[in-house]
């Protein structure tokens, strides 16, 4: 099976799940965190190397202050509970976004998490919270600007190359563009998601909602991924076709 390198995942419908259901919308993100758990290990021994979550989006911020809580706490609770057995995993955590936004307790837990798992080289599993793509897009601007300013950069010298290098993906080397976006909940949209790393990716939208995509929804993912042919603009990656000569002259 062929399988992508770089998978990202917008985890979405954990509180329409949890009100079909009859519950409060946080019984839907605690269903969905242990789906997290499924995924992750799943797309380690499928060989994926690099996993990057959808955790929280900067327009995320206007949801209810009590939800906003749950959230904080659950996510606090998984790096925690996680956390050494992503070590024996050798999995590399890192977390992308605007994450001074975040708690003093849970920039706390995220930093040390990121630090004990720096060294590892197996699965690399972002989370992106607090994360909004045109922020981070902008932000690499003006860090690049402030280069130019101070003379370590030039304008000149601006490319797609050098831009990947000031965003908060950046860490991710060759890994950074993604392979195969996956969107649950039946919505689709992109919804400001890595959408520099995704301008060539591959989409996938299913019906299901986050707190029931498990490791068989994910499995069945990766299988239609292996199926498309991604051509980059040309007819064929198996082939070279010149184009017709009243083109050329």
């Amino acid at each position: 099976m062929k399988v992508p390198e770089h998978v990202a995942i917008i985890m979405d419908g954990n509180g329409r799940w949890a009100e079909r259901r009859g519950h409060p919308r946080f019984y839907g993100h605690v269903r969905g965190t242990k789906q997290v758990r499924k995924v992750v290990r799943t797309a380690d021994r499928l060989g994926v190397k690099a996993l990057t979550l959808y955790a929280f989006s900067t327009e995320n911020w206007n949801r209810p202050a009590h939800e906003l809580n749950v959230l904080w706490k659950l996510l606090k609770k998984f790096i925690r509970s996680e956390l050494e057995v992503m070590n024996k995993q050798n999995v590399r955590f890192r977390v992308f976004g605007q994450i001074d936004r975040l708690d003093p307790e849970l920039q706390t837990v995220i930093n040390e998490a990121v630090d004990k798992l720096a060294h590892n080289t197996g699965l690399q599993l972002n989370f992106a919270i607090s994360y909004g793509a045109r922020s981070e897009i902008i932000q690499a601007i003006k860090r690049f600007g402030a280069d130019c300013l101070s003379g370590k950069e030039s304008f000149e010298s601006l490319d797609e190359s050098k831009l990947n290098q000031y965003l908060w993906t950046a860490p991710l080397e060759g890994l950074s563009d993604v392979d195969f976006v996956i969107r649950t909940s039946g919505e689709m949209r992109v919804s400001n998601f890595l959408l520099w790393q995704s301008a060539y990716a591959e989409y996938y939208f299913t019906e299901t909602c986050w707190p029931d995509f498990g490791e068989k929804e994910f499995v069945k993912a990766i299988e239609t991924y292996g199926c498309r042919n991604r051509r980059y603009g040309r007819t064929s990656l198996d082939e070279k076709i010149d184009p017709p000569s009243s083109i050329v002259h």
